[in-house]
């Protein structure tokens, strides 16, 4: 019996990898994925540069200060960042070596970073606590396009000396004549007022611009108000000052250390690891289908079966699509190792340990064993449904109500990962139809190791129940023709010993 199931195995999983569409077919995920997360960082590249006036109408002239602010976002973070407390031990180093530098100059301004403290800063990065990170990325996150704004000045416009209706009118019809992509209009008295600041544009879609000028505005005139009202810069800094909780994990030794971007990351991981496992278990429980219905419907399971009996064809069947499937899931693993050790030489400045968090042996082997578990369990239902059925229309029918199922650990996968071992993970935990996914994501946890034997122990009674029933409805099913049974007909099949 054990030879001829293999026989049939053999055949299943041959069929499949010796044609050039089924390694087409894999290496259409891991281009896809490429795109799409290239995609990105090519088109902000291709962005077309965004030229923007400023119609400034304040007594003391502040837009020049607008503007150089809004060009250095990048150096006032760093600097704002290395004038808090609690720094790691490199950024205090840095901080001791350049105190004149992090100090603001006499007129209350920043300074100017030299070259060698950037760079000794962008080393210094990856060891910037999560917290920390997150704050820099968030009031920083324009730097990155800042170079894609282009100031032009109302002189070059011809502008400059002409009455300020006559300025604001021109500048619409640039705008609207799209020769400008935007104009900012500076109110009159920022000490006192802000309700006539306006920024005019007809596109309302890409704020990046705005916003960029908004900080900056606001930098400048919270220094304005500062100096009016006569408080010390110090201070007012001391006053400015954000509130932000030191994000620390407890280490291997019980003490208290940092978070760093890259913990975050790697808990984060588990989500592209079940977003694929769910790809894979799909792929491969769906091609098992398809080949049974197309046999069925063709009369070649007729010829099988002269040959071999119901349940070698379909154990052969479930087995060869298994290490059709496998053959998948390796193909993926290998093209993201791929992946992760191109990405930093690809994308400059990347200092996350990628290829750490997705080489790691814990999501690597529960992604495979949970792929092998998954792949079985809806085999046995599939392969069951196929076996019913005549053609892919009626089995695409039937195939509703799984795809039903398999939405939760679709929606669930964020939750679970801010929640790993919350009370609905571990209720989903033991669901088999969603064990494979759920444990998966709660890999970045992780679980405690009780569950992971009592979860598995319970989804592999789930599958060898499934295989029993999948066998007696795969027994007679599977030479039926005509109307397909209906389900009192396949229940009175299960109840049979």
């Amino acid at each position: 019996m054990a030879s001829k199931t293999l026989l049939v195995a053999r055949r299943e999983f041959l069929e499949n990898v010796r044609t050039k569409t089924f390694w087409l077919g894999i290496l259409a995920l891991p281009a896809l994925l490429a795109i799409s997360l290239g995609a990105g960082v090519v088109l902000a590249k291709l962005k077309e540069t965004k030229s923007y006036a400023v119609l400034d109408l304040s007594q003391d002239g502040i837009g020049a200060r607008i503007e150089r602010a809004a060009r250095t976002p990048d150096t006032k973070d760093m600097m704002q960042l290395l004038r808090g407390t609690g720094l790691p031990q490199k950024l205090q180093e840095i901080k001791a070596k350049y105190q004149d530098v992090t100090e603001p100059g006499t007129d209350g301004r920043d300074r100017e970073m030299p070259d060698e403290m950037r760079r000794e800063l962008q080393r210094a990065m990856l060891d910037i606590p999560a917290s920390d990170f997150e704050k820099l990325m968030e009031h920083g996150s324009a730097a990155t396009s800042s170079d894609k704004f282009e100031f032009v000045d109302l002189a070059e416009l011809e502008l400059a000396d002409r009455p300020i209706e006559e300025q604001r009118k021109k500048l619409q019809e640039l705008v609207e004549a799209k020769k400008l992509f935007a104009f900012f209009e500076i109110g009159a008295d920022p000490l006192k007022r802000l309700d006539d600041f306006r920024y005019v544009s007809n596109n309302v879609t890409d704020s990046a611009l705005r916003k960029n000028y908004d900080a900056a505005a606001t930098s400048v005139v919270q220094k304005m108000r500062i100096e009016d009202a006569g408080i010390d810069a110090r201070i007012a800094r001391s006053l400015q000052e954000v509130v932000r909780f030191r994000e620390q994990k407890l280490g291997a030794g019980g003490a208290a250390e940092d978070v760093k971007a890259g913990d975050k990351a790697s808990k984060w991981a588990p989500v592209g690891f079940v977003y694929l496992l769910w790809i894979a278990i799909m792929t491969a429980a769906q091609m098992l289908l398809t080949n049974t219905v197309e046999e069925k419907s063709n009369r070649i399971i007729e010829v099988l079966l002269s040959s071999v009996s119901p349940l070698q064809l379909m154990a052969g069947k479930v087995w060869g699509i298994a290490a059709t499937g496998m053959t998948l899931v390796l193909s993926w693993v290998a093209c993201a190792l791929l992946g992760v050790w191109m990405a930093p030489k690809l994308i400059p400045g990347l200092d996350l340990p990628l290829l750490d968090i997705i080489g790691d042996p814990l999501y690597l082997v529960s992604f495979v064993g949970y792929f092998l578990a998954g792949y079985l369990l809806y085999a046995a239902i599939l392969v069951g449904l196929g076996s019913v059925t005549n053609s892919l229309k009626e089995a695409q029918n039937l195939l509703q109500p799984i795809f039903v199922i398999l939405i939760v650990p679709l929606v669930s996968m964020l939750f679970l990962v801010e929640e790993p071992n919350g009370t609905v993970a571990k209720v989903l935990s033991y669901i088999p139809l969603f064990t494979p996914f759920t444990m998966m994501n709660r890999a970045g946890g992780p679980p405690e190791a009780y569950e992971y034997v009592l979860t598995s122990a319970l989804l592999l009674v789930s599958i060898w129940l499934a295989f029993r029933a999948a066998g007696k409805v795969f027994r007679i099913g599977v030479l039926m023709t005509g109307n397909p049974p209906k389900l009192k007909e396949i229940v009175s099949w299960l109840r049979e010993r």
